[in-house]
């Protein structure tokens, strides 16, 4: 089995076919994927999944055609993917710090003031523990460095914080792939194991976007009147 078949995906999405294009750089693949996905301004890529599939391969267990060309092994994954996660977002935490504030502009569609202004909010909500959820969300781990760097975070705690956000979430989810890929009914579910890790990856965006649509709902009618779109109340 060469590829996952996953038509909802561009091919670059699909991260069997990926590591298959890199075919013996496959390690210098990943760790760059990981790299520019982890705060370097391009935050489409299949991050979660690609480290899962990783991990599977790395257990030769899952298409071994493609593990066979690969050819890395368990620990360069577990040393070397932390280290490109943590050296992206260091890379885009001093892109926000140097040149964050003109990049966000409330024409933007990605780079919007909206997401800087939030992102103070976002910290003193969460405290530097937002680095480490926001690494396992698609797009907001590629903008957290970027909004972390532009809001002047503490550059040694943000350090802290991204280490051990990478250890965790580069160390766990390829173990993850390495343990579960062992099991025969796993390697004949990669495509609904792909999409199930897409969903669960998009769905705190889906959620706080849901919160953020409920909140303006509940402020745009003020107290006693009513709300948009509601008829008035007789008199």
């Amino acid at each position: 089995m060469t590829t996952t078949n996953l038509a909802l995906l561009p091919d670059y999405m699909d991260p069997i076919n990926l590591i298959g294009y890199f075919g013996t750089w496959a390690l210098v693949g990943i760790l760059v994927v990981v790299f520019i996905e982890s705060g370097v301004l391009f935050p489409i890529l299949p991050g979660d999944s690609l480290l899962f599939v990783a991990g599977m391969l790395a257990a030769g267990t899952a298409a071994q055609d493609v593990a066979a060309t690969a050819n890395f092994h368990l620990w360069q994954l577990l040393v070397f993917i932390p280290i490109a996660a943590v050296l992206g977002s260091q890379v885009g935490y001093w892109i926000g710090r140097s040149v964050g504030t003109t990049m966000f502009k409330p024409t933007n569609r990605v780079l919007k003031q909206k997401y800087l202004d939030e992102a103070h909010l976002f910290f003193e909500q969460r405290g530097p523990f937002a680095v480490v959820l926001g690494r396992f969300v698609p797009i907001v781990r590629t903008l957290v460095p970027i909004t972390a760097g532009a809001a002047r975070m503490n550059y040694g705690v943000f350090t802290l914080f991204n280490v051990v956000g990478a250890l965790v979430w580069g160390v766990g989810l390829t173990l993850l792939g390495y343990w579960l890929g062992q099991f025969e009914i796993i390697q004949k579910l990669l495509e609904p194991i792909f999409i199930l890790i897409v969903v669960a990856s998009i769905a705190p965006i889906g959620w706080e976007w849901y919160k953020r649509r409920r909140a303006a709902r509940d402020a745009g009618a003020a107290p006693g009147e009513p709300a948009p779109g509601e008829p008035a109340p007789e008199s």
